[in-house]
């Protein structure tokens, strides 16, 4: 699947940090980029099991309700010593209020009742990108790391103030966006992406 030039393509997505990192990932190609969000429209229940599952379900949505390409992203945080958790449920962890401090207390909380000494996590990525007609292609990517507490750094969203990536010593919250736009989940599967659509 090739994204014809000159296409809008639109980020079903109504979290404005994601709909951001992805316009200057797309900033060099020349890609015109509207957020579901300024569009109206409705989120999809996200009824899937995986990452990959839930990007397609946002992706069809999309692109079905506006006839246009659409791109979407299902992320979040995977923490080995809670079995892989929040997971999919990264941003429901956040409330309602979409909240991430409460989550990150969450997570210190489960850490500290049990007793956990494995930091280890990772965030990982899935964009599904869907033709007018409903056809998918799903490119993932992941970056591995451990957590760190109290949240550090206000840059990123989400869980990035207690996300350290292997060899590094600053949090996601800590880094310039542009280091973390080279090195994230996001950025991984933007790359295959890219290649396989843009290129």
């Amino acid at each position: 699947m090739k994204l014809p030039k000159g296409c809008t393509l639109v980020v079903a997505s109504h979290n404005k940090g994601k709909v951001r990192e992805i316009i200057d990932l797309l900033a060099p190609f020349g890609i015109a980029v509207k957020g579901a969000g300024e569009l109206g429209l409705a989120e999809p229940e996200e009824t899937g099991t995986t990452f990959a599952e839930n990007a397609i379900l946002k992706a069809r949505a999309a692109a079905l309700a506006t006839k246009a390409y659409a791109l979407a992203d299902d992320s979040g945080l995977s923490v080995a010593a809670l079995g892989g958790s929040p997971g999919i449920y990264s941003a429901r962890w956040a409330g309602e209020g979409r909240d991430f401090s409460v989550a990150m207390d969450k997570i210190k909380r489960l850490f500290d009742e049990l007793k956990l000494s494995n930091y280890a996590a990772k965030f990982v990525c899935s964009l599904a990108l869907c033709d007018p007609q409903g056809n998918v292609n799903v490119y993932e990517g992941d970056v591995h790391g451990h957590l760190e507490f109290p949240p550090r750094g206000k840059n990123g969203f989400g869980y990035d103030p207690i996300f350290v990536a292997n060899g590094m010593k600053q949090t996601f919250g800590e880094i310039d966006p542009t280091e973390k736009h080279a090195i994230s989940h996001r950025a991984k599967a933007f790359e295959k992406f890219a290649k396989a659509v843009l290129a």
